[in-house]
């Protein structure tokens, strides 16, 4: 049998007896994770177009400012032509001597076009009155712009730190796990000592249910915190748009990341001030329902324009047929300028509203920064502990590993500092996140993330 048949074969096996191929492991470290998440995620993508999209906007507002230029032209046949008809003497008449000649002398029929008539022509209009509603109108459509860029650049710090917050709950959990199977492992070996003991009859059978309580609330502990990594894991692939069917093995972090100490509140809320992208957004739209009270003021106005234009015509006798022509135009609707207060009216109110609300986002910003602070000075108080800790049950372990090499302590002895060590672990790592969160939160607030 040839190799391509051996694997044809095999293959035909596999998908006959339902087995699946082992899905594909793909290793991922954190810069990674927030580079793709960056690139693939599809609300960022949407936030990105709609920066594209007001741009266009913003073009076509200015494109008013250009003059207004109509293009026409048509045909049409007559069947009937227009006429003149002039009857004999219908002018009087002219006197000759004796003879008294009739103007005209004969009825009289004058066409005055043809069966074909055509026309063409260019008509330029350029508004004058309403260039400032025009300009107000581009000042609304450029805040909309900003206000876009702003929530793109909000949208991918959110998204950054959701990835960071995804990479190091994997990282946790996996050490939980680490833990939760170590503590299942020891409490079934003191359940088949416990069933041992029964059978020589040096214990009763209470203690055996117990015992076996206890491995079922270890086995559930460790199918929860099981669950919950895939939980992680599968919304770390829908940000980074992995596939759903490969499995992730996160990378461990380097090594401590550097401590900074904490800018002082007075710097931090001065920073905000001019950066912070929440409180960019409100300033901005004040400003947008200012220009837009503006550009309601202007409606007032009449429209008045300059208008221009060519036209060509054959066919029509009465008419030139080329006429170059300019003037102006005038056009004052009185029914809009009723309209037009109540619009005015609702824009002030949304004024009032901006300001409230860029009020409210100054208060929220400063006490948001104060609480991050907060959490950042008692996140490094926790990694300090957590240090500590970590380092002494590392020589706990150590010297676990050693006795019981030597054989002077139980296997359960090894175990219960193995656990020991994983679960300080896994609380160094939690206080390692609760400081990164911290940072992050203060340097998006601070708009420096």
């Amino acid at each position: 049998m040839t190799l391509r048949k051996f694997l044809s074969a095999a293959i035909i096996i596999l998908l006959a007896s339902g087995t699946r191929l082992p899905a594909q492991t793909v290793s991922l470290s954190l810069g990674n994770a927030v580079d793709m998440a960056l690139q693939n995620n599809h609300l960022l993508n949407v936030r990105r177009y709609q920066v594209e999209e007001k741009k266009q906007k913003v073009n076509e507002d200015r494109a008013k400012f250009l003059p207004i230029v109509i293009l026409g032209a048509s045909y049409q046949y007559n069947s009937s032509l227009p006429g003149l008809t002039l009857t004999r003497g219908q002018f009087g008449e002219l006197p000759l001597g004796t003879l008294k000649i009739p103007l005209p002398a004969t009825d009289e029929f004058i066409s005055m076009g043809n069966h074909d008539i055509y026309n063409a022509g260019a008509t330029l209009y350029q508004p004058v009155s309403q260039l400032g509603k025009i300009n107000a109108g581009i000042k609304v459509s450029t805040m909309d712009l900003q206000i876009s860029k702003i929530e793109e650049t909000k949208a991918g710090r959110q998204i950054r730190q959701a990835v960071e917050k995804l990479f190091y709950g994997l990282l946790i959990t996996q050490k939980q796990i680490e833990e939760a199977d170590i503590k299942t492992t020891l409490s079934r070996a003191k359940l088949n000592d416990a069933e041992s003991a029964l059978a020589a009859g040096k214990t009763v059978e209470a203690s055996r249910y117990g015992l076996a309580a206890a491995v079922a609330d270890e086995e559930q502990n460790l199918l929860r915190l099981k669950i919950q990594y895939d939980d992680y894991s599968a919304d770390l692939k829908q940000l980074t748009g992995l596939d759903p069917d490969q499995e992730i093995s996160p990378e461990p972090l380097t090594e401590d990341e550097e401590i900074a100490p904490a800018a002082p509140a007075d710097t931090s809320l001065s920073l905000a001030a001019g950066r912070n992208s929440d409180l960019k957004i409100a300033f901005l739209t004040t400003q947008k329902a200012g220009y837009s009270i503006r550009a309601s003021k202007f409606s007032y106005l009449p429209d008045i324009g300059i208008m221009g234009g060519y036209a060509y015509q054959k066919g029509t006798i009465i008419y030139p047929k080329n006429n170059a022509f300019i003037g102006a135009s005038l056009k004052w609707n009185l029914q809009d300028m009723l309209f037009n207060r109540t619009i005015q009216l609702q824009r002030s109110f949304a004024k009032k509203q901006a300001d409230e609300s860029l009020a409210n986002t100054r208060e929220q910003v400063s006490r948001d920064i104060m609480k991050a602070l907060r959490k950042l000075r008692q996140s490094e108080e926790l990694i300090n502990v957590a240090s500590k800790a970590v380092s002494y049950r590392k020589e706990d372990f150590r010297i676990q590993t050693d006795r019981h090499n030597s054989g002077l302590s139980l296997e359960a002895d090894l175990l219960g500092a193995k656990a020991a060590l994983a679960k300080a672990e896994a609380d160094y790592l939690s206080a390692r996140m609760n400081y990164r969160i911290a940072r992050s939160d203060l340097e998006i607030l601070t708009g420096n993330y």
